[in-house]
């Protein structure tokens, strides 16, 4: 049995939709993915967010005088699903949500940092977190929004944060960069941050014309530098997509690896498989391939048809014609140096 009939037998006319145009081409003209596009707003994943949203187009339950600061997450979270599921600006709730976060930008094209971030101790308060703008941009531009000259301003303010190594820093103190904790470093950078150096390089890959341009290439070569390739987290970007998983943490966010995720980046950015390490995780990913074709999500097995969806995809537009080069040797990940003995 192949995965085609099982991905088209789950009850998500919102998975079966993206399974007939995405993996299957099927144009929009075709009887039942018109069909299919008549039933989306009746999918329960999708209906339960939509009923979620608030009248200001935010989502969140924030009251008082941080309220709009509280709901830039939630809101980027849900703009984010709604992308995933492949509703765009035509789609009022997105639209609504969309205009919300972009009201919340700032002059110089950043979002807002949180307020206890802000109101600690001299030298140990945030004057920057790349994370701040790199989480609601990579939201608007799943949405749809990467061209808008608002979302372009974020992408440049985003750019000005980048490191000379072509990392992103935990954010900056006293006009300092600060050192990532352990399980955050990057194999070859001194400040450089895995999670805000994923969530930049989230949202230039969704950028159409950002995404295989020369920050993008050089963050994910060194992303990909850090080699792990842990069965378990496999699919957690897709479960908080669906809903599944819940969306915490901002540091911690990427702290458990997802080959999924990276494989996304990666035919997005244009990684090919003359990279061995593309190779390596296009070769433990079949090897987690089960009997009927699918993969399972091992926290749960309900999303394990979207997983299979995710994956596929990306297998199928990981290429070996693209203009790809790494420069950054592959290295064992260590989150934290190994102690010496006393003796």
């Amino acid at each position: 049995m192949t995965w085609a009939p099982l991905l088209l037998a789950d009850p998500s006319p919102n998975l079966r939709w993206l399974v007939l145009r995405e993996l299957l081409g099927k144009p929009a003209a075709d009887a039942e993915v018109v069909e299919l596009a008549l039933l989306r707003d009746q999918d329960p994943l999708l209906a339960e967010l939509i009923a979620a949203q608030n009248d200001d187009g935010s989502w969140g339950r924030e009251t008082g005088a941080e309220a709009a600061y509280h709901r830039i997450r939630p809101t980027a979270d849900a703009l984010s699903r709604l992308g995933y599921l492949g509703f765009g600006p035509e789609y009022p709730p997105l639209r609504r949500g969309a205009s919300f976060l972009l009201d919340q930008q700032l002059a110089d094209g950043s979002w807002p940092l949180p307020g206890n971030w802000l109101e600690r101790e001299p030298g140990e308060a945030y004057e920057m977190v790349p994370m701040q703008t790199g989480l609601p941009l990579r939201a608007l531009a799943m949405a749809g929004y990467a061209q808008d000259p608002r979302a372009e301003k974020g992408y440049q303010w985003l750019l000005a944060c980048r490191l000379p190594d072509g990392a992103w820093p935990s954010g900056v103190k006293a006009g300092q960069n600060v050192f990532p904790a352990g399980y955050r470093r990057l194999a070859h950078s001194r400040f450089g941050c895995r999670s805000n150096t994923t969530f930049a390089l989230s949202a230039l890959a969704y950028h159409p014309g950002r995404r295989q341009n020369a920050a993008a290439r050089r963050a994910l070569d060194m992303l990909l530098a850090q080699e792990t390739l842990p069965a378990y987290g496999l699919g957690l970007q897709v479960a908080r997509h669906t809903g599944v998983e819940k969306s915490r943490g901002l540091f911690t966010y990427f702290a458990r690896y997802d080959v999924a995720l990276s494989l996304d980046l990666c035919w997005r950015v244009g990684a090919n498989l003359e990279d061995p390490r593309v190779a390596a995780m296009v070769t433990f990913v079949a090897g987690l391939q089960g009997p009927y074709g699918l993969w399972e999500y091992q926290p749960y097995r309900q999303i394990s048809r979207w997983l299979t969806f995710d994956l596929l995809r990306s297998l199928s537009r990981i290429d070996r014609q693209t203009d790809w080069f790494t420069l950054e040797p592959r290295t064992p990940f260590r989150p934290y140096p190994k102690k010496a003995g006393r003796y």
